[in-house]
C-alpha cells in the first residue's frame, strides 16, 4: 500500500461505539501510540486496541487498511509533533540542526514507538513536508540539487540513527543501564596504562561515553555544511 491510498470515508463509522465512543483515525493513532508507549510494538494486536477503545477491532478497518498503515500513520503523526512551532531564524544551518534535534526528541519521547518510526518512510503530509523544509534550508544555503538531497539524507539519518540507538537504551531495563554506565568507569577507567595506554590518558572522560553522541555528531554535521556552502563558487 502507498502512502497516498486512503480507507473510503463511506466506511468510516460515525456513530458512538457500544462504550459511547465515536472513533476517529485521531483517536485510533491516540490510543495505538498508548498502548504501544505502555508495552512495546512487539505486543500491540488490533484486538487490544479495539478493547481499549471500546469498539470491536474490526472498526478500525474503517480506518486504517492494516497494522502497518495505521503505523505509519503514527509515524507520520510523530513528525507532525516535531514540527510543530518551527520557524526559520534566517541561519539556514542554524534551522538544520533545530530541524535534526526536534526529530530526534520526538522520537526518543516515544522510545518503543522509535523502533519502527526512525526506520519507516512514511510518505504522508507530515513526513513531506519536514522533507520539503530541510531540502529547502540547503538549497537556501546554495547547494546544488543533487548536494541538497546527499546532504538532507546525511542530516537526517544522523539524527534518526542516533533516535533509534538511544531509544533501544531507554528501553532497557534501569539494572542494564546502570550496568552499562557503571562500566565505562569501572571496567574501562580503571585499565592499566602499560596495557591499554589510550584508555588509560582518557580515562576521566570515558563516563561521557554513556550518554547521547547525537549533539557532537550534528555539531560535526552542520560545521562540515557551513565550511562547503562558504567554499562554493557564487
Amino acid at each position: 500500500m502507498t502512502g497516498g491510498e486512503r480507507v473510503p470515508a463511506e466506511r468510516k463509522r460515525r456513530r458512538p461505539t457500544s462504550a459511547g465512543v465515536v472513533l476517529s483515525a485521531d483517536l485510533i493513532v491516540d490510543t495505538a501510540r498508548e498502548l504501544i508507549d505502555a508495552h512495546g510494538a512487539q505486543a500491540f494486536t488490533v484486538r487490544k486496541l479495539g478493547a481499549a477503545l471500546g469498539a470491536d477491532p474490526s472498526a478500525v478497518y474503517r480506518y486504517f487498511r492494516n497494522t502497518e498503515d495505521l503505523f505509519l500513520a503514527l509515524a507520520d503523526r510523530l513528525i507532525g509533533e516535531s514540527m510543530e512551532g518551527f520557524t526559520t531564524s534566517g541561519d539556514w544551518a542554524a534551522d538544520l540542526r533545530e530541524l535534526a534535534l526536534r526529530a530526534y526528541r520526538s522520537a526518543l519521547r516515544h522510545p518503543q514507538v522509535a523502533v519502527f518510526s526512525t526506520v519507516r518512510v512514511t510518505g504522508r503530509p507530515h513526513e513531506q513536508r519536514a522533507v520539503d523544509t530541510g531540502i529547502g534550508l540547503l538549497l537556501q544555503a546554495g547547494f546544488d540539487a543533487a548536494s541538497a538531497v546527499r546532504h538532507y539524507h546525511a542530516l537526517v539519518d544522523t539524527a534518526l540513527g542516533h533516535a533509534a540507538l538511544d531509544a533501544g537504551v531507554l528501553r532497557l531495563a534501569p539494572a542494564q543501564r546502570a550496568a552499562d554506565e557503571y562500566a565505562w568507569q569501572a571496567a574501562y577507567g580503571g585499565l592499566p596504562a602499560d596495557a591499554y595506554p589510550s584508555l588509560h590518558r582518557v580515562r576521566n572522560h570515558l563516563p561521557r561515553m554513556a550518554g547521547s553522541a547525537v549533539e557532537p555528531a550534528l555539531d560535526l554535521l552542520i560545521a562540515a555544511l557551513r565550511r562547503e556552502a562558504a567554499e562554493r563558487p557564487d
